[in-house]
């Protein structure tokens, strides 16, 4: 049973940074697919970023070039480097993994609240 497991969200004031962690147990080399997903209030659940076995890398249009996704196959973890935050990033954030068994897992989800 695979296990996701993330960090780092919390509160932070708008311009700034946060990084969030996701740990993952089981072998990294049957994640094919690992990804960011964030819902905010009232609103759907929408990919922020994913990276995949090769390191063909996608994020959505409103997060380019602010934040960065990476992937440490020695430690399982995929982190989500996360810089000028604004207000509209606020959201619960959810770790996803998809396997090379086609199956899917979430996280529980952390907190990212951008205000002043």
């Amino acid at each position: 049973q695979v296990q996701l497991v993330e960090s780092g969200g919390g509160l932070v004031q708008p311009g700034g940074s946060l990084r969030l962690s996701c740990a993952a147990s089981g072998s990294p080399f049957n994640f094919v697919v690992m990804a960011w997903y964030r819902q905010a209030p009232g609103k759907e659940r929408e990919l922020v970023a994913s990276i995949a076995t090769g390191g063909i890398i996608n994020y959505a249009d409103s997060v380019k070039g602010r934040f960065t996704i990476s992937r440490d196959n020695g430690k399982n973890t995929v982190l989500l480097q996360m810089n000028s935050l604004k207000s509209e990033d606020t959201a619960v954030y959810y770790c996803n993994a998809f396997t090379i068994f086609r199956t899917n897992y979430w996280g529980q989800g952390t907190q990212v609240t951008v205000s002043s």
